[in-house]
C-alpha cells in the first residue's frame, strides 16, 4: 500500500465531513477520537497543545472510509484499526511529513504493527508504555455497601483541588501531562464533568471525571483517590455515581480504559457492571526532530 492512500488534514471540519459516519458506526472503538473531536470543535484547535492537530482518512476503495487518524501533539498518534500494510503506509507518510511521532496508542495489534513499521523504516527503537483494557457498563451494580457520605458535582470553588489531584494522578498514572492543570479543570467544569465523593463533614476523597456525552457514548476518566485514602470504597462509589448519572440523559454505552498493570482498578470496574470490549496499548517511539536524539523524550 501507497502512503498517499491516507488523506491527511489540518482541518476538522474536513476531517468529519469523510470520517464522521465511519466514527459514529463504531463509538466504543473509536470513542477517544470522537471524544477529541468534540473538544477540539468546542474548545478550538490549541486544546490540546501548540501544534496544530493533524486527521487522516484511509479509503474503502469505494468512497467511504475504513481507517482514521487523529494527532494532538505532544500526545501519541491515535489510529483506529489497522492492518500490517495500512500502518506501515501511516508510518511512511508521517515520516514524509516530518511529523514529530513520539508515540502509538490504538488498539494493542494496530499499534505493535504502528510500532514495529516506525521502527523498522527508522532504525530507533519502542517499548510498550501502558497496556490498557476497554471496558462497556453492561448493567450498573452499585456497591452494596456504600462508604459514608456522598457524591457532589464538582464546581468552581473545587478547582484549586481539582487541580492538585490532577497533579498527582498523572503523575501516579505515568501519564503525559498535555494540559495544564487549570485548563484541564475548567473544560470539565463547564459541563459539570467532575463528582466528587464526599464525607459527611464535606471533605472530598474521590473524584471521577467524564466526557461530554457524543455519538451516544460516555467516557468515565481520571478516577482517582489520594493514596492515604485508598481501600475505604470511594472509588468504587464515585465510578458507581458518575456511571448512573451518565445513563440518565440517555447516553447508550458508558466506557473506560483501564491500565492492565493495576489489577485493583480492573476488579474494582468489573464489580459495577463494566464488562471488557478490547485491549489496547500505548507505545513510546523515537523523536526525530532535529536536536533530539533517537530515546529523548
Amino acid at each position: 500500500m501507497h502512503s498517499d492512500a491516507w488523506h491527511l488534514t489540518h482541518d476538522l471540519d474536513d476531517f468529519l465531513t469523510r470520517a464522521d459516519g465511519f466514527l459514529r458506526s463504531r463509538p466504543a472503538l473509536h470513542t477517544v477520537q470522537l471524544t477529541v473531536t468534540d473538544a477540539l470543535r468546542s474548545r478550538g484547535p490549541g486544546t490540546f497543545g501548540k501544534e496544530a492537530p493533524l486527521f487522516g482518512t484511509l479509503g474503502d476503495g469505494s468512497g467511504g472510509v475504513r481507517a482514521t487518524l487523529l494527532h494532538t501533539p505532544p500526545y501519541p498518534v491515535n489510529a483506529t484499526l489497522l492492518g500490517a500494510a495500512e500502518a506501515d503506509a501511516l508510518a511512511a507518510r508521517l515520516l514524509d511529513l516530518g511529523r514529530p511521532v513520539v508515540g502509538i496508542s490504538a488498539e494493542r495489534d494496530t499499534a505493535a504493527a504502528f510500532a514495529a513499521a516506525w521502527q523498522r523504516r527508522t532504525g530507533t527503537e519502542g517499548e510498550i508504555h501502558q497496556r490498557q483494557r476497554l471496558y462497556r457498563l453492561a448493567e450498573l451494580r452499585p456497591p452494596e455497601r456504600l462508604p459514608e457520605g456522598r457524591p457532589r458535582v464538582a464546581g468552581p470553588a473545587d478547582r484549586d483541588l481539582l487541580m492538585r489531584w490532577y497533579g498527582e494522578f498523572t503523575a501516579a498514572a505515568g501519564l503525559h501531562a498535555g494540559q495544564a492543570a487549570g485548563e484541564w479543570a475548567d473544560a470539565r467544569l463547564a459541563h459539570d464533568g467532575l463528582t466528587l465523593w464526599e464525607t459527611p463533614d464535606a471533605t472530598p476523597v474521590a473524584m471521577a471525571g467524564v466526557t461530554r456525552a457524543t455519538a451516544g457514548q460516555v467516557r468515565v476518566q481520571t478516577v482517582y483517590t489520594p493514596a492515604h485514602l485508598r481501600g475505604r470504597g470511594y472509588a468504587s462509589a464515585v465510578t458507581a455515581e458518575v456511571s448512573r448519572a451518565a445513563l440518565e440523559p440517555g447516553a447508550r454505552e458508558i466506557l473506560l480504559f483501564t491500565d492492565l498493570a493495576n489489577p485493583t482498578s480492573n476488579a474494582l470496574y468489573q464489580r459495577i457492571g463494566y464488562r471488557a470490549v478490547a485491549d489496547f496499548a500505548v507505545w513510546e517511539l523515537a523523536d526525530l526532530r532535529p536536536g533530539r536524539p533517537p530515546g529523548a523524550h
